[in-house]
């Protein structure tokens, strides 16, 4: 067959010469090492969880390496594909400080190797698969639907493997005259790639997380074209990787499967073959098992469910970093106030087996990564998830900033700061004792408090109290009182000879506690009387009484 007249006849249309491709994707000038990665999602709309490991291993990647990560739309699919999904995919990227040197932006494209969206670079795909026809690497395939059902219902009857292979390749020896003839006829066609793999036979690759992976040769004819002319992704990432100078293709191990077809793709196209590296997938507990995350059933597995419940992205990505690099916590025990972004990523340090993802552990993270913020970094990052999320808390921060910020700071700072919050939606509730509208009066007081006591003590502090009184005086007065009404001074004091004392001094601070907090469990209470000042507590311990 004359291949060169075949692929005319097959894409008459298509002009472009590949010297001139290759002359305008010239080779990128980078430093010895640099390392070149993407992000290739599809625009469906959905960023999940599982986006943000490729992203963040591929921007380490590049830019610890002096290198260049890029974002490129692989939007083939013209049926999931949904309007604005660039816009948020780069937005809820942008929370966690993942930014791209180059690709698609929502003002348009970056960067001198574009377009990165792949239905736009139409042409250059049918280029390189004309160069394959003209090898005879690639031929038409003009099976119905229907045909190719048939054939895979005759595969699982007979309990073979599914696929385009051998004497299942219906097409795949038709003479030049029956293709003519098909599309004189109108008949739509694919295009697959004409496989000499040999599934007896075995190759390898060494990848960079799982090291030397061993699989058995290709023999499917896979599609490299659809009818449309665009391509499948297998066809388009080598195409686009090569010309866009990609070196590491990082990706999810659910890819796994398809290497050996890859690999067969850019040995027939001569392209140098990136590193790859496929992450672990994602897995989490249910009812004791492990299992995949979801897409479907767990609403974690979506990015932006981790801002609308208020984790600071600060605190995800600490997480998303413990389960990237088996070092990081280490990393972090000893520089416990470094920027993130000091921390030396590697690929030797990543998981090789499924990461397990958990939700406790993310929420102790973030307790850690909050407390080392200051109040004016809380406050700042409180009000703008608030702005959309709890427009209560929104109109307290706002109304006074000084007043929030001061509470904000109660044990913050120091060896051992206080790790209250969690998440953003967990403020509101922590800091509600401090305005009026949202203060309930405390009813659960210390059991071994008789109401007599109870009463006494709040009696008695409303002649004790000074509001310029030190931390140190303001403590020695509750001692005294204690000693006064019975009380033990200290709680060893109690706990040795417990018949003697009505309770210890700690009994009497809570008595004072659920007055004026209307809780048991609050920050430093000599901090929270300085911040609602003089009038506002002896008003509500006389409402107490």
């Amino acid at each position: 067959m004359d291949f060169n007249k075949l692929a005319e006849l097959l894409y008459p249309d298509s002009t472009l010469n590949i010297e001139d491709i290759e002359k305008k994707y010239k080779k990128r000038q980078l430093k010895e090492g640099a390392c070149v990665t993407r992000l290739a999602p599809s625009p469906t709309g959905f960023v999940h969880l599982g986006n943000l490991f490729p992203a963040v291993t591929g921007e380490r990647l590049a830019h610890q390496s002096g290198g260049v990560f890029y974002l490129r739309i692989e939007d083939t699919d013209q049926k999931r594909e949904v309007e604005g999904a660039v816009e948020v995919l780069l937005k809820s990227l942008e929370r966690y400080n993942i930014l791209f040197d180059e690709g698609a932006t929502p003002e348009g494209e970056k960067g001198e190797y574009g377009p990165y969206y792949q239905r736009q670079r139409e042409q250059i795909y049918k280029a390189y698969a004309k160069k394959l026809i003209r090898e005879g690497r690639a031929y038409p395939c003009f099976c119905s639907e229907q045909k190719l059902e048939e054939m895979r219902k005759e595969q699982e009857a007979k309990k073979e493997n599914f696929g385009y292979y051998g004497k299942y390749a219906a097409c795949s020896n038709l003479s030049f005259e029956e293709i003519e003839q098909n599309i004189k006829e109108g008949k739509s066609f694919v295009l697959r790639f004409r496989s000499n793999g040999d599934p007896q036979k075995t190759d390898s690759i060494v990848d960079l997380i799982k090291g030397k992976l061993e699989f058995s040769e290709n023999d499917i004819d896979h599609v490299m074209l659809k009818s449309d002319g665009i391509p499948t992704y297998h066809f388009a990432h080598a195409v686009d990787d090569y010309l866009m100078g990609t070196t590491h293709v990082v990706r999810g191990e659910e890819w796994l499967s398809t290497l050996p077809f890859h690999v067969q793709l850019f040995r027939a196209l001569n392209f140098p073959m990136p590193h790859y590296m496929h992450i672990a997938q994602l897995m989490k507990l249910d009812n004791g098992a492990k299992r995949k995350l979801s897409k479907r059933k767990d609403p974690e597995a979506s990015l932006s469910y981790y801002y609308e419940q208020g984790f600071s992205s600060k605190s995800v990505m600490e997480y998303i970093m413990t389960l990237l690099n088996s070092n990081f916590e280490e990393w972090r025990i000893q520089n416990k106030n470094a920027d993130i972004n000091e921390f030396k990523f590697s690929s030797d340090k990543m998981s090789i087996s499924g990461c397990l993802f958990d939700m406790d552990k993310l929420l102790d993270v973030s307790r850690n990564v909050i407390s080392q913020m200051t109040a004016e970094e809380l406050y700042e990052d409180a009000i703008k998830w608030a702005k959309d999320y709890d427009s209560d808390l929104y109109k307290k921060f706002t109304a006074d900033k000084d007043l929030a910020i001061s509470i904000l700071s109660i044990g913050r700072g120091g060896e051992k700061p206080r790790k209250d919050i969690a998440k953003y939606n967990e403020i509101n509730d922590y800091c509600a004792f401090f305005y009026d509208e949202s203060f309930k009066k405390g009813e659960e007081y210390p059991e071994n408090v008789s109401s007599e006591d109870r009463e006494t003590i709040l009696k008695s502090y409303l002649e004790l109290y000074d509001e310029s009184d030190s931390q140190e005086e303001w403590f020695l007065k509750i001692i005294e009182l204690s000693e006064k009404l019975g009380f033990a001074p200290k709680t060893k004091l109690y706990k040795k000879n417990p018949e003697l004392y009505k309770g210890h001094v700690g009994d009497v601070s809570m008595v004072l506690r659920v007055a004026v907090t209307g809780r048991k469990n609050s920050p430093d209470m000599y901090e929270i009387m300085k911040i609602l000042g003089k009038q506002k507590v002896l008003d509500r311990i006389s409402q107490a009484l």
